[in-house]
């Protein structure tokens, strides 16, 4: 640390978060001074105004926070109604070669062979495989059924 006339001086300023006033405000020569005048004003401060300081920053809080509106209780009291149960059925779904790609209404759901649950109604199947034509069946189900299905691909002619 520097000493003499040229030495620098350290500032410090603390103020009171909820009023704003200031709690100490002065120069040191060292920042470690500084530091210590600080801890110092806070403690005295609290000792002297906290119950005061906690009490008016609850009151902020009560202010800032929205009207609670009161709620029928019948609203607080009532569940959701169950979701309705969807029924499904099981399509075992096989193919000659195996590996090909299985479509269900458009969208990949596996490979072959595979076991598919399916949501109850009409679906289209298609099952891919490269080099291979596309093998396609429409078909309808319902809850709880399991059908298989066995998809022999047909080879496209190399030119």
């Amino acid at each position: 640390m520097a000493k003499g006339s040229c030495a620098t001086r350290t500032k410090v300023a603390v103020f009171a978060r909820i009023s704003g006033d200031s709690i100490v405000s002065k120069s040191t020569l060292s920042l470690g001074g500084s530091v210590q005048d600080a801890c110092e004003a806070i403690t005295k401060d609290w000792a002297e105004h906290g119950a005061a300081i906690r009490a008016a920053a609850a009151a902020a809080q009560e202010q800032s926070r929205p009207a609670a509106t009161p709620q029928p209780v019948a609203a607080v009291v009532a569940a959701p109604a169950p979701a309705p149960a969807v029924l499904t059925g099981k399509l075992s779904v096989g193919s000659v070669p195996d590996g090909a790609d299985i479509e269900v209404d458009g969208s990949f759901v596996g490979n072959t062979p595979s076991d598919v649950q399916v949501a109850e109604g009409d679906h289209t199947v298609t099952v891919k495989k490269a080099g291979f034509k596309d093998w396609e069946r429409k078909l309808k189900v319902t809850g709880g059924s399991s059908v298989h299905l066995n998809a022999e691909l047909e080879k496209i002619p190399t030119p």
